[in-house]
């Protein structure tokens, strides 16, 4: 009962400064009816509610699993199980991310079902699994993580240049949602249960960063190459509100529930099956270890279930009304103004930016001040955000105009910071956009480019969680060099 109060605690810091946002604009700028507010203050309680008993079970039964599965993958020995095994669990890991899930049916629904959201997941979970394998194969055999990333970074440059522009977005947004707050545990928990046999202590601790950057490339190449094979041709979109048609306070939360419901337990079916099959074949877990874990997987199907429902029920579609709100206002000045702001106070409190500033601070002792790192991101993703507004604001500005620097800058000061850095860097772009992220920045972004003239909701309303994730490679390589010059003039 007390870790359920502390991942309230936790969850709350995470969902509190939205919610008083959208209330002060409320009262102040953007009145909003007072059956949406209410029916956003709902969803808020509900999410609140839902997110902290999923973060529960994540803890007590996703994360053992993956410690479990990737120390037993290590002592096998062999490289063929190794791949075989990230590649399968990387794709039912990514199936299962809720934030994966609202990004695709925010492109179903934009796109009007033209690219469909089960295409999305399917697409984005096997790129996902075949870099979660190339990542584990890179840990056994000592690759470094610049050869890695400077390679397939290469080969993401060179098929977004054959993609179509709302692909590129999707695509870079896909980067992002994929590493959620279940996937992220689960795969640092693998990278760590590979990497901690290794004998060098040191190489242990750089190789236990790194995956979660490898695995989100994945994300990128399952959509590009989906829009290459497919060639889909011109997509057009328009932003749609289901949950506000209805006056109703309660009744779409219940109206969403067995859907939601169905889409969870479809989702962490392979989770369990893993599971049981893992048990089978090593007995791994003692009996009152698994009845454990069994509790944290009930615990994260329960949590996920109000969570998804809270989302789609309405804190979306009031995330998307704010926007268009606040657009439509005579000062542009505004929209900049907040979208900074809740790009600053959502980071700080995501779930997951929380489990990797933990595990920066332990793989280091404590050497890296996880308060350190977490207002680098906060900074960078304020300047993420607002420079996704100023997209939508000036019409020649496309997404690439941002990626392109900002990986021609990250890249080579890979081969200038310390390995560690590398690993930390590309892990935090991809947990930087976390559920709040997902839900209500991508559709307040989205919002704001229904009511900007000239702005394309498909084209311009994604790549925001784009421009979140590749934001911190810079922000954390920065500090990464700041602590090479700050130990050489010590030494």
């Amino acid at each position: 009962m007390r870790v359920l109060l502390d991942k309230l605690k936790e969850v709350l810091y995470t969902v509190i400064p939205i919610a008083v946002i959208v209330v002060v604009l409320n009262f102040t700028i953007t009145p909003l009816e007072p059956h949406l507010l209410w029916k956003f203050l709902i969803g808020t309680v509900i999410i609140v509610i839902g997110l902290s008993i999923f973060l529960l079970g994540v803890d007590i039964g996703i994360t053992p699993i993956g410690n479990a599965i990737g120390s037993g993958l290590a002592k096998t020995n062999k490289i063929l199980i190794v791949v075989a095994a990230g590649l399968v669990l990387g794709f039912i890991i990514s199936a299962a991310e809720p934030d994966l899930h609202i990004l695709a049916r925010q492109v179903d629904m934009v796109t009007s079902g033209s690219v469909s959201k089960t295409a999305i997941v399917v697409g984005v979970s096997v790129g996902l699994g075949a870099m979660v394998a190339l990542g584990l194969a890179r840990i056994v055999y000592n690759i470094s993580l610049r050869t890695v990333f400077t390679i397939m970074y290469f080969i993401v440059f060179v098929m977004g240049l054959l993609a179509s522009p709302a692909f590129l977005a999707i695509s870079f947004d896909s980067c992002g949602a994929t590493t959620g707050a279940l996937s992220v545990p689960f795969i640092l928990a693998l990278a760590r249960g590979v990497s901690m046999l290794k004998k060098d202590s040191k190489a242990s601790e750089k190789d236990s960063f790194g995956l979660v950057g490898i695995a989100s490339i994945g994300a990128i190449l399952g959509v590009l190459s989906m829009d290459i094979v497919s060639n889909t041709g011109e997509l057009t979109g328009k932003l749609e509100h289901h949950s506000l048609a209805s006056e109703s306070i309660i009744m779409p939360f219940f109206a969403e529930l067995p859907k939601v419901a169905f889409d969870v337990f479809i989702a962490l079916l392979p989770i369990l099956i893993t599971l049981i099959i893992y048990q089978g074949i090593s007995r791994g877990f003692s009996k009152r270890a698994f009845r454990r874990v069994i509790m944290g997987l009930l615990l994260s199907f329960v949590g996920l279930v109000l969570f998804m429902d809270g989302v789609t029920a309405g804190f979306m579609d009031v995330g998307s009304l704010v926007g268009y709100k606040v657009a439509s206002l005579d000062s542009k000045a505004y929209i900049l103004i907040i979208g900074a702001l809740l790009g600053f106070v959502t980071v700080l409190a995501e779930p997951a930016v929380h489990v990797l500033m933990q595990q920066i601070e332990e793989a280091t002792s404590g050497y890296i001040k996880r308060g350190l790192v977490g207002i680098s991101l906060s900074i960078g993703i304020a300047v993420a955000v607002g420079l996704s507004v100023l997209r939508l604001l000036v019409p020649g500005i496309q997404l690439w105009h941002y990626l392109l620097p900002s990986y021609l800058i990250a890249i080579p000061l890979m081969y200038i910071v310390p390995e560690l850095f590398i690993g930390i860097a590309f892990d935090s772009g991809g947990v930087a956009s976390g559920p709040m992220t997902a839900t209500f920045i991508l559709a307040f972004i989205q919002g704001a480019a229904e009511a900007v003239e000239g702005a394309s909701v498909l084209v311009d309303g994604f790549g925001m969680i784009a421009m979140v994730a590749s934001t911190p490679l810079i922000a954390l390589q920065i500090l990464g060099l700041i602590y090479k010059i700050k130990t050489r003039k010590e030494a």
